[in-house]
C-alpha cells in the first residue's frame, strides 16, 4: 500500500469533509493551487462560491518521548472561501435574498461548524478554529468579491531514525518502502531477538557469580 503523507490525507479529507457538509452551498471545494495568484483570475471568481484547501506550515515540533524518537509537529491548514455579487459588496459577505446568493460569512460560519473538534479518523489532534483574515473585499468592474482565509490548528506525532541509522525498507512501513522505491541508502532489517539474560546479584562484591539468573527466550510458534 503505498505511502500517504499525513499533509496530504488532512488536507484532502478536509477536503471531503466540506464537499459532503456544505452541499449545494458552493459550487466548488478543492485543494488550492495558485488561483488567486492566476492571471485569469476573472475566471476564478465566475467559481465562486468556493471553497479551497491548502497546507500553512508547521508552527513549531517539539519532543514527544524522552528518548526524542517521536516528535511532536504544531501545524496550521487553512480554508480559503469566496463568494461574489451583481449588487454589493454587502451582499457578496451577507448574502442576498435569492436561494443562490450565498455570502461569506455563512459559508465561513459554516466551514468552521463542520470542522472544530474534527479529526476525520485521522491520527492527529483534533481540528481547532484559529484567526479568520480578510484576502479580499472589493469591487471588479461588473461584480462585488469578498475572500476570507480561515485557520484550523492541529498536531500530529512523527517518528525519527537512530542516531546514524537508516530506513529498513519494506520491513519498517509504508514510509520505509519509498526510499526503497526511491533507490536511498536502506540498513539490513535488525536481528531477530534470541534472549535476554538478567543477573542478579545479592553481593557487590561478587561481580563474577551471579545470585541468580533468569533467561528470557521467545515462544516457538505452534
Amino acid at each position: 500500500m503505498a505511502y500517504v503523507p499525513i499533509i496530504t490525507a488532512i488536507e484532502l479529507a478536509i477536503v471531503d469533509r466540506l464537499r459532503r457538509g456544505l452541499g449545494r452551498m458552493v459550487d466548488e471545494v478543492s485543494t488550492y493551487g495558485g488561483e488567486f495568484d492566476d492571471d485569469e483570475f476573472d475566471t476564478v471568481i465566475r467559481r465562486f462560491p468556493a471553497a479551497w484547501v491548502t497546507f500553512g506550515g508547521v508552527r513549531r515540533t517539539e519532543p514527544h518521548s524522552a528518548g526524542r524518537t517521536k516528535w511532536r509537529a504544531e501545524a496550521t491548514f487553512v480554508v480559503m472561501v469566496g463568494a461574489r455579487s451583481l449588487r454589493s459588496e454587502q451582499t457578496s459577505r451577507h448574502g442576498g435574498a435569492a436561494k443562490a446568493e450565498v455570502g461569506t460569512n455563512l459559508i465561513v460560519s459554516a466551514v468552521r461548524y463542520l470542522l472544530n473538534q474534527q479529526d476525520m479518523a485521522l491520527p492527529i489532534r483534533e481540528l481547532q478554529p484559529g484567526s479568520i483574515r480578510t484576502l479580499f473585499n472589493t469591487r471588479t468592474r461588473d461584480e462585488a468579491i469578498s475572500v476570507f482565509a480561515l485557520e484550523f490548528h492541529t498536531a500530529w506525532v512523527e517518528d525519527s531514525l537512530f542516531l546514524g541509522a537508516f530506513p529498513h525498507g519494506v520491513s519498517e512501513g509504508s514510509l520505509a518502502r519509498a526510499f526503497e522505491e526511491y533507490g536511498g541508502q536502506i540498513d539490513p532489517p535488525p536481528a531477530d531477538w534470541k534472549a535476554t539474560v538478567l543477573r542478579y546479584y545479592l553481593r557487590p562484591q561478587n561481580e563474577n557469580a551471579p545470585d541468580a539468573e533468569d533467561r528470557l527466550e521467545p515462544k516457538e510458534k505452534s
